[in-house]
């Protein structure tokens, strides 16, 4: 009984600090429900966030769109002079854009190009290959656990030590070349070929950002009631059809997320890439994010309102497809429920 009331004093001690400065921000916070009613806390809680939100995120953007109608090549706004829409225009001045060599801004159109490609690869093989992953990682397996931290481990790493590791190892005198070697295989310029550079970036990023889009498939799949696929199995239903009308429309929420996530990170591809090729040979792996950067800081002819110009119009880019992704989806939903 004396052990007992010595902890709770001990406690009443060690929080006495703690209700003394409840009762200090107690005051303020009593003065302010009195003057803003019950419903005005809700805004004098969200009030820092947004104004966080505010400098951080809306206000950059307003500096963004002011820069790219703006020429010349000074940082700051008060040394450079407006020029309206000329930086789009001279973006979109092209004979034919289908050749980036015919456009003013060649660089910029080859990025596209890139850009676009590299997405409707990249995404493609993302979500399938971290589906079958977590298909099998959904399963029964040996040391699940360990394999699955395996998968999930390169989402920990910095995209800069990605790129580096990659390099070491596709490089002319890399661990590739070597293994190669051993077979009596002549060593490849991997990093120098342009298709094989532009298919490494593509197998890189993967390797990257699998882990984690195979998580949140695999939380999907977990998610799925076990009686559903034990009544499909009674009935005598094929593993194709049972993926096709069980699997496939139960994960459907999860996959949306995951394409979503991946264009987004797709269509921004910068960092393992510009360390891995820095965008060469030539132009096959210049992505728009990296014409961005050369165009508005590294480049000896910088121009950072055409770099945000071009920034506008990734963003305008990104907002329409997650949009119309979002649309399809809430459709699939409404679809499912009738």
């Amino acid at each position: 009984m004396s052990t007992m009331s010595l902890t709770d004093r001990l406690g009443s001690l060690l929080m006495a600090p703690v209700h003394l400065l409840m009762r200090i921000i107690d005051i303020p916070l009593r003065a302010v429900q009195k003057a803003t009613g019950i419903g005005g806390m809700a805004t004098v809680f969200l009030a820092p966030n947004m104004l966080i939100f505010g400098i951080f995120v809306l206000l950059p953007l307003v500096i963004n769109f002011v820069y790219s109608m703006t020429g010349g090549t000074a940082f700051f706004l008060s040394e450079r002079n407006f020029v309206g829409a000329d930086q789009y225009q001279r973006l979109f001045t092209c004979t034919n854009y289908l050749d980036p060599m015919s456009c003013q801004e060649d660089a910029f159109w080859a990025a596209v190009g890139n850009t676009f490609w590299f997405v409707i690869l990249q995404v493609a093989l993302m979500i399938c290959v971290s589906l079958i992953t977590a298909l099998i990682l959904n399963r029964d397996l040996a040391a699940r656990s360990f394999w699955r931290a395996v998968f999930f481990f390169p989402v920990l790493l910095s995209p800069v030590v990605v790129g580096l590791i990659w390099k070491w190892i596709l490089q002319r005198q890399g661990l590739l070349n070597f293994g190669l070697y051993q077979f009596g295989i002549e060593p490849y310029t991997w990093l120098t070929d342009r298709n094989w550079t532009f298919i490494a970036t593509i197998g890189v990023s993967i390797w990257a950002h699998m882990g984690l889009y195979t998580l949140i498939l695999l939380a999907g799949l977990q998610a799925i009631p076990k009686d559903l696929y034990e009544a499909a199995e009674m009935d005598g239903t094929k593993p194709a059809r049972v993926f096709r009308r069980i699997t496939l429309p139960l994960l459907a929420p999860n996959l949306l997320v995951v394409v979503v996530l991946a264009l987004i990170k797709a269509v921004q591809i910068f960092d393992e890439v510009y360390v891995l090729t820095g965008g060469g040979p030539g132009t096959s792996t210049l992505y728009l994010t990296q014409y961005i950067y050369e165009t508005g800081f590294a480049s000896a002819l910088r121009n950072p309102g055409l770099a945000a110009a071009a920034s506008i119009l990734m963003g305008l880019v990104l907002v329409v497809l997650t949009l119309i992704q979002l649309g399809v989806g809430q459709r699939g939903e409404k679809k499912g429920k009738r």
